[in-house]
């Protein structure tokens, strides 16, 4: 029973881990809107989600380990997806190519539906406790 448990909820497992991840590299363009030379990066959400499903999500990535302090860390990825750079639509004199009007939008759109899995979870194991308590 609980394989097919973990089958029900799995997509949505998926999709909570993504799209945490990606909220989180939203946020740091936001965070980095004033760096200069900073780049604004985003991932392609039905990428990383498929790729997350199709990744034995029982495994943790593994990270390098560094010997120096020096050392660079790996490229930024979400699910096994490499983040890739958002196009500029309007360049600043600084080199930053955050827009701010389009991640705030991004951050609000990925929360909303960030909040409506998690509704829907909530509904689906709300339904299976009703069948099971009958």
């Amino acid at each position: 029973m609980a394989g097919g448990l973990d089958d029900f909820l799995r997509f949505h497992e998926a999709a909570l881990s993504v799209r945490g991840q990606r909220q989180q590299l939203l946020a740091s363009n936001i965070a980095n809107a004033d760096t200069p030379n900073y780049k604004a990066k985003d991932v392609d959400f039905s990428a990383a989600l498929s790729n997350a499903l199709h990744q034995n999500l029982t495994q943790s990535p593994t990270a390098l380990n560094k010997t120096a302090s020096q050392h660079l860390d790996t490229a930024s990825t979400v699910a096994g997806v490499a983040a890739q750079y958002r196009p500029t639509i309007q360049g600043s004199v600084d080199g930053n190519t955050v827009d701010m009007d389009v991640e705030r939008n991004q951050f609000t759109d990925n929360a909303l539906r960030y909040e409506a899995s998690l509704t829907i979870i909530n509904m689906q194991i709300k339904n299976m406790l009703a069948a099971i308590q009958g």
